[in-house]
C-alpha cells in the first residue's frame, strides 16, 4: 500500500516536470543555453559574420553585449546563430503578423432571398443591400425559392436575377449564371477588382 502512494506521488511529480518542459518548449526557438550544437556559424547584431565559433564562445560574446544568441538555421551545416535582442525580436514578428492580419480581408458569400413576384421597393431594398455586400467586398449568391407550382414560372425568375445583374454591372461580375437546384434558383456576383 506504502509503495503504490509512493510510486504515485513519483509519476505526479515527473509530470509536472514535463509541463513545465512542454510549457518552455511552446516557444520553438532555440536560444541561449537551449542551442545543443558544438559549433556555430555566427553572425553579429550587425549583420557582421564572426565565422565559426564553439558555441559556449558564441554565447559568452552575446552575453557581454548583453542580447541572445538565436538560432536561425538549424540544418546547415554548421548551424548559424545570430547575436540579437530575441525579445524585441519577437515582439516585431508579432507586430507584423498582427499589421497583416488586419490588412487582409476575408471574402464571404452573403446571400439575398427573394420571391420572383417581388413588389419595385422591395426590389430596391435588396439592390441597396447587395450594393452594400458587394462595397464590401463581399461575394454574393441571390437566391429565388420557389413554392408549389411557382417552378413553371423559372423564367420570370430568371429575367429577374439578370435585372439584379445589369443593374450592379459598374460594381461586380457575373461569376455564375442563373442555375436551378432543386426548387432554387440562385446568381453568385463578385465584386470587381480594384486597378
Amino acid at each position: 500500500m506504502f509503495q503504490h502512494r509512493l510510486v504515485e506521488q513519483v509519476s505526479s511529480g515527473a509530470c509536472s516536470l514535463c509541463m513545465e518542459e512542454r510549457a518552455i518548449n511552446k516557444d520553438t526557438a532555440l536560444i541561449n543555453d537551449r542551442i545543443r550544437a558544438r559549433e556555430l556559424r555566427t553572425i553579429d547584431d550587425s549583420g557582421e559574420q564572426l565565422g565559426i565559433l564553439p558555441a559556449r564562445e558564441a554565447l559568452r560574446i552575446a552575453q557581454e553585449k548583453g542580447l541572445d544568441l538565436v538560432l536561425v538555421a538549424a540544418d546547415a551545416n554548421p548551424p548559424v546563430a545570430k547575436i540579437m535582442d530575441y525579445g524585441r525580436h519577437k515582439f516585431e514578428t508579432e507586430k507584423k503578423l498582427r499589421e497583416a492580419k488586419k490588412k487582409q480581408h476575408v471574402v464571404t458569400l452573403k446571400e439575398l432571398t427573394l420571391s420572383y413576384k417581388i413588389g419595385e421597393h422591395d426590389y430596391q431594398v435588396r439592390l441597396r443591400s447587395l450594393q452594400k455586400f458587394l462595397k464590401e467586398g463581399d461575394k454574393v449568391k441571390v437566391t429565388i425559392r420557389f413554392r408549389g407550382r411557382e417552378v413553371q414560372h423559372s423564367g420570370l425568375a430568371s429575367d429577374l436575377l439578370m435585372r439584379f445583374a445589369r443593374d450592379v454591372e459598374e460594381n461586380a461580375v457575373l461569376e455564375r449564371e442563373p442555375r436551378l437546384e432543386g426548387r432554387t434558383l440562385f446568381i453568385i456576383l463578385a465584386p470587381k477588382k480594384e486597378k
